[in-house]
Formats: C-alpha cells, sequence, structure tokens
C-alpha cells in the first residue's frame, strides 16, 4: 500500500512539475502510518518537505500534490490537509478487503521479503559455559535469539546462528575440580573441599560416570592434574545435555564454535600476531595491548599480560576477529545484563579489528523472576540448587516458555508465573493467541458438518465485510508486513508478540459479535475467508516465534 501510494505521489509531482508548478527539486517520499486515530490511514510530510525547496508555503504545495493525483483506481477514498501541511490519506475499503485474498495467496510467504538482502548476519546467543545445565535466564536468551534469526531471515536477511563453548579458562578447571572432588566422595575418601566448586547434583552425576569409566584408578592423583583430566568429558557431557535441552526447546544452531579450537589450534596467537601487523595492538610494560581508546573505549585494554596469561578478552577478540574474516557484515551478540560494562570495549575491538567493515550489536538480556501463583520460586544458588529450563519446559511447555520470554523487552526484568503458563485460560497470552488459530479450523469443524466450505478466492464476495470489525482486523492483518520489518531492523521480537496479541483480540472480539456461520451463503462465504487470513497470519508469526499453532484446543463452540 505504501508503494502504491508513494507511485501516485511521485506521478503527482511529475504532472506539477510539467506544468511549472513545483520546480524539479528531488526530495525522498516519506509515508507514514497517522499517530492519531481519525487521521486516515497513511500520511506524507512530502509537501513540508518541499516547501522550503518551492518558496511556498506547505499547505500550498500540499494542494498542488493533491490537484495532481488523478485517477486512483479506488485506491484512496478521502485526501485531507492537517495542521501546517500533511497530507493525510483515507485508503478505500476496496482496498482493504483485497488484504485477505493477498494473504490466503501468498499463504506462508505472507510477510515474508521478497528480496534478500546483501551481506550476512551472525547471531550468537546463548553461549553458557559447558559447566551445568541451562537456567531459565539461557531459556529467554535462547528464545530471543532463535526468534530474531527467524525475523531477520524472514525480513530478507542470510543469517547464521551460532554458539561459543567457552571451554577454555579458569571455569573448567574449577570444573575438573569440582568432579574430582565428587569422585573422591563416591569412593570413600573424605577429602577437603576445594575453594571454589561447582554444586548440585549433576557434578554428582558425572563423578558416578568417572567411576564408572575408571574405578578408583585416579583415586591418588594430584588435584591440579585430576582437574586437567576430568573437564574434558565433563564438559562433553554438560554439553551434549545442553544440546538436548535446546533441541527440545526448539533451538537449532548452524555451528557450535569451541573457545578451545581456537587455543588448540594456534589461531588465537596468529590472530594475535596479526592485530600487531595491523597496528590496532601494541606491546607496553611487557604486555600486549588493544587500542580501544581510538575506538571509542575509557582506554586501552590488556590482551596477554606482562606474564604471558591470556585474557579472556583476547579470546572474545580472536573470536570476533574470525567472525570478521568468516565473511559476516554484522554480528549480534546476545549477552546476560552482567555484561553492560563489557559492551564498549567489544564494540570499540570489533571496530578496530574490522576497519568498520563488521558491525557489532550486542543485545542484552536481564533475569527471569520465577513465580508461582504470584509468589517468588525459592532457589539457591550457593546450595547449587536453581531450577533448569528443562525443568520449565517439561512443566508448561515449550510454547507457553518462548511466548512468554518474548511478551517483554530483553533489557527489561520478566515475571514468568509457571501457574499462569500452564493455565488452559484466555488469561494466558500464548493461549489467548493460539486459540485464535484453533478457534478458525473449530469453526471450519463446525461448517463441515452442515457442508458448507469457504468459496474460491475469485469467488468469494469480500464486499460483504462492511462491519467496523471486520475492517480493522483486514486492517490489522495489512500491517503484518510491516510488522516483521520493524521488529527485525529493531531487533525487538517482542513486537510480534504484541501484533499477534492484538490481532487474536480482534478476532475474538469479533467473533463474540458476530457469527461466521450465517443463513446467508455469500456473506458466510466472505467470513470464512476473513476468518482463514487470520489463522493464516497468526500460524506465520507464531511460526517466527517458534511457537507451534495448534488446530485443535480444549474449547469448541458455536461458529
Amino acid at each position: 500500500m505504501r508503494k502504491n501510494l508513494e507511485a501516485l505521489l511521485s506521478k503527482a509531482l511529475a504532472g506539477a512539475r510539467n506544468q511549472g508548478l513545483l520546480s524539479g527539486a528531488e526530495v525522498a517520499i516519506e509515508i507514514e502510518k497517522p499517530r492519531q486515530g481519525g487521521h486516515g490511514d497513511l500520511a506524507t510530510n512530502l509537501a513540508l518537505i518541499l516547501a522550503g525547496k518551492e518558496k511556498k508555503p506547505p499547505r500550498e504545495v500540499a494542494g498542488i500534490i493533491i490537484d495532481h493525483l488523478g485517477e486512483t483506481n479506488g485506491f484512496i477514498d478521502k485526501v485531507e490537509i492537517a495542521g501546517p501541511g500533511f497530507i493525510n490519506f483515507t485508503l478505500s475499503d476496496k482496498v482493504w478487503r483485497q488484504v485477505a485474498r493477498n494473504v490466503l495467496e501468498q499463504g506462508e510467504a505472507f510477510g515474508r521479503s521478497e528480496e534478500r538482502k546483501p551481506g550476512s548476519i551472525q547471531v550468537e546467543f546463548v553461549s553458557a559455559n559447558p559447566t551445568g545445565p541451562l537456567h531459565v535466564g539461557h531459556g529467554r536468551g535462547a528464545a530471543l535469539g532463535d526468534a530474531l534469526a527467524n525475523l531477520l531471515d524472514a525480513a530478507g536477511y542470510q543469517v547464521q546462528r551460532e554458539y561459543y563453548i567457552n571451554d577454555a579458562g579458569r571455569q573448567m578447571l574449577i570444573l575438573g575440580g569440582s568432579v574430582f572432588y565428587r569422585y573422591q566422595q563416591l569412593l570413600g575418601r573424605n577429602p577437603a573441599e576445594p575453594e571454589e566448586l561447582y554444586k548440585g547434583d549433576y557434578i554428582k552425576d558425572i563423578a558416578a560416570k568417572m567411576v564408572e569409566k575408571y574405578g578408583p584408578a585416579h583415586l591418588d592423583l594430584d588435584p591440579d592434574k585430576a582437574a586437567l583430566l576430568f573437564y574434558p568429558p565433563a564438559a562433553e557431557m554438560i554439553l551434549d545435555g545442553i544440546k538436548d535441552d535446546l533441541a527440545g526447546f526448539g533451538v537449532d544452531f548452524d555451528l557450535f564454535f569451541s573457545e578451545k579450537s581456537l587455543h588448540d589450534s594456534g589461531r588465537l596467537k596468529e590472530i594475535l600476531e596479526e592485530l600487531k601487523v595491523q597496528g590496532v595492538a601494541y606491546e607496553s610494560e611487557g604486555a600486549l595491548w588493544y587500542k580501544t581508546e581510538e575506538h571509542g573505549d575509557e582506554k586501552d585494554r590488556v590482551l596477554v599480560k606482562s606474564n604471558g596469561d591470556l585474557t579472556y578478552f583476547a579470546a572474545d577478540v580472536a573470536y570476533h576477529t574470525d567472525k570478521f574474516q568468516r565473511g559476516f557484515s554484522r554480528v549480534i551478540d546476545i549477552w546476560g545484563a552482567d555484561h553492560h560494562g563489557y559492551i564498549p570495549r567489544m564494540t570499540a575491538a570489533v571496530e578496530g579489528l574490522s576497519k568498520g567493515r563488521m558491525e557489532l550489536t550486542c543485545k542484552l538480556v536481564q533475569l527471569v523472576n520465577l513465580l508461582r501463583s504470584g509468589q517468588p520460586v525459592q532457589m539457591s544458588t550457593r546450595a547449587g540448587e536453581f531450577v533448569t529450563l528443562r525443568e520449565v519446559v517439561d512443566e508448561v511447555g515449550k510454547d507457553a516458555c518462548r511466548f512468554l520470554f518474548l511478551t517483554r523487552r530483553s533489557e527489561s526484568h520478566l515475571d514468568f508465573d509457571l501457574d499462569v503458563a500452564k493455565s488452559q485460560s484466555l488469561d494466558n497470552p500464548v493461549y489467548y493467541v493460539q486459540y485464535a488459530h484453533a478457534r478458525v479450523a473449530s469453526i471450519h469443524r463446525k461448517a463441515d458438518e452442515v457442508g458448507v466450505r469457504t468459496p474460491p478466492l475469485d469467488q468469494a464476495a469480500l464486499d460483504r465485510l462492511v462491519e467496523p470489525e471486520e475492517l480493522n482486523i483486514l486492517k490489522n492483518l495489512a500491517q503484518f508486513p510491516e510488522f516483521i520489518v520493524s521488529a527485525a531492523e529493531a531487533l525487538e521480537p517482542h513486537r510480534l508478540t504484541y501484533y499477534l496479541t492484538d490481532l487474536a483480540s480482534s478476532f475474538h472480539n469479533y467473533y463474540n459479535r458476530h457469527r461466521v456461520l450465517t443463513d446467508d451463503p455469500e456473506l458466510t462465504g466472505a467470513r470464512l475467508v476473513l476468518a482463514d487470513a487470520v489463522q493464516q497470519v497468526v500460524r506465520n508469526g507464531l511460526g517466527i516465534l517458534g511457537v507451534s499453532a495448534p488446530f485443535r484446543m480444549d474449547r469448541e463452540e458455536p461458529a
């Protein structure tokens, strides 16, 4: 619709210029939805932009443009000049009715961009250390990353999903030491508890497997050597569990990238040498530094300490250099909120290593507050007790988890009530949206009982859709492609949950006011087409969020 209006305005400008009423000044045509109701369906500030170039009052320029719009073939119902010179357009009902046909003709493709955009985007998310199971906070990041990748793909971008395995460094030695500690206990020893220890039953389970594999062979091993021996198989077992949890959550990755591989292959040191050659890293006071201050950070950062130890920052710089060398034009990292202070240095690092040719965007994910009947779920990280993602998915289901994780901006805290998520009622946001899809299927089951079918699109009397609620639904459907683009550009999948909730609300309200199956076959056919269009868009939207669209739920009602 915006493209059609843009074409009409371009034609009007050309006509006015041919008559000498406007100069040949070029200007971009901007079209937006009016912010206030009652100001039409679409609006442009074209006259305001042109006024200075034309040396005419904006309202006079607006009048010239309107006079040269010519025949719109029923596309525009009314045009008005508002305020200082905005031009507001009210589109004809015929235009909105065509939306239902467009939706059903395009099917699963409706809302998806036909144009593939240049460049490629990598979305790196979850990336939890393989030192324990995924918790609900990781689940929120997983839902965000996967839905965001789906959104970007729908908007026409080439996207890769990646998980960065932090399987090198001190935390892995702590993991190995924790398993060795439990291994000794299971074999009857009473060792001193390590200063740093991963707690939780999962460590005991891994230790039991080590007992099964090794028996008492390593009981007397030096603790440091034992940590080196036990952490690789322990990390592998934990990572396998993480992969299983993610698969059950509907999340697949194109690549699991091992930090350890950067060290073992010598690639990390090679990259650091490359950065020195490029002039973005330098040696000073026996250490190797990165010139992050030149690119907006508050100071330069250490890559290699004077004692030769690598910093965590060095591994992250090497990893992002590898991303750049793989050809990504943009990388999106999804991190926990506690990484907020890390963003400036990594942004500066990527700017320096790519010479501005790769853009880094960091999305932060705030904590999830688990509730049950409105009361906090008690847990103690000190005792190693926490609610895992698998436990929550087992209790409430994948769909409820994913949808509810995406109902708010990722930067905002989220209250997740387990009882609400499980409830089979319209008070549950995901149930409310899914039920709009299932309700249409229920209508068709009722229609089948009386021998009624949706008419072919070219025979549907869509001009019978005259109720205000029907036109409101059609306008809502028309916005779906724009919501995909805006949500993708803003990197905010929660906008899509808002959209689907609003669409479902419009349909539920319509259903409660008007029967779909009526005594008038023509009207019934038109309303079935409308219902089918709603069902298709709900299914398309839920698919992007990674949520299923059921055809049957626990309610069957008159159609």
